[in-house]
């Protein structure tokens, strides 16, 4: 293995699959769960303002660690609701169940299953689905990134002027109240603005051509970790807000094609010194 895992060096499962199609296994069973429920949530918890937690991000989450300890019994795995861990060194799977609950919990079709393979703390494999349109958007190191099975790279802006910029708040007040800040700063100089609601789809959606840029302040591992490959393997970057790239880690990122990405830096660094 080099420095990075590429695609021809990801684990084989014990059934023999490469990563990618269980990857697959587990978005498609992910999904079948997903849509059972849609019509029919139950809110089970509330794990902080605005930051709801239902039965299905526990039994999706059950059903695919389930699934991933049978195939890859020696890999570690981070995911949201029941196995959090400490990042490891090794392999490990880092998985949201229900990305945009409260998006799922209103009824709200913008919400997704994300997953992605880690090693040495890199995303080396990055999955997230659109859990009602089945949209696919997938990335491996070294191989690409394909949205339903085409070829992806991320738009051609390269200012801020002419992109449609997604932002999410998260759910800390003050870091939130810093995003709303920055959106208020830079309009009209932009052509739009979207909230998603769920990371995973904020990433996802550069690689589909939703938008342009993507800024999020308020991030944890399972929010991220699919969509640093897939940003990167489409041809992107997602990167700190003081320019250094963005890792599993990272709480604050904006991410895009490089050229936005630097507009953006210079326009944030101009208007904070006015």
């Amino acid at each position: 293995m080099g420095q990075h895992a590429g695609a021809g060096d990801l684990p084989v499962s014990v059934s023999g699959r490469p990563a990618i199609d269980v990857a697959r296994e587990c978005a498609r069973t992910a999904r079948d769960i997903i849509r059972a429920r849609v019509a029919n949530t139950t809110i089970t918890g509330v794990k902080g303002r605005g930051n709801v937690v239902t039965a299905t991000d526990f039994e999706v989450e059950h059903t695919i660690l389930g699934l991933l300890q049978r195939e890859y019994p020696g890999h570690a795995v981070l995911s949201e609701e029941t196995a959090s861990a400490t990042v490891s060194d090794g392999w490990m799977w880092v998985v949201d169940p229900v990305d945009g609950t409260k998006n799922f919990s209103r009824g709200l079709p913008m919400f997704a299953f994300t997953i992605a393979l880690c090693c040495k703390g890199r995303a080396v494999l990055g999955l997230t689905t659109h859990a009602l349109t089945g949209t696919e958007v997938v990335a491996l190191e070294g191989a690409g990134c394909r949205v339903d099975g085409v070829t992806a790279r991320l738009s051609g802006c390269s200012r801020v002027a002419d992109a449609v910029v997604a932002i999410d708040l998260g759910y800390d007040a003050g870091r939130a109240r810093d995003q709303l800040d920055l959106a208020r700063r830079l309009w009209p100089g932009m052509q739009s603005l979207r909230i998603p609601g769920s990371a995973a789809l904020g990433f996802a959606g550069l690689a589909a051509g939703w938008w342009d840029l993507y800024i999020h302040g308020d991030l944890q591992p399972w929010d991220l970790a699919a969509g640093l490959v897939i940003v990167r393997e489409a041809g992107g970057t997602v990167v700190e807000w003081d320019g250094r790239p963005a890792s599993l880690r990272s709480p604050a990122v904006l991410a895009g094609a490089e050229l936005v990405v630097e507009d953006l830096l210079r326009l944030a660094v101009s208007s904070d010194a006015e």
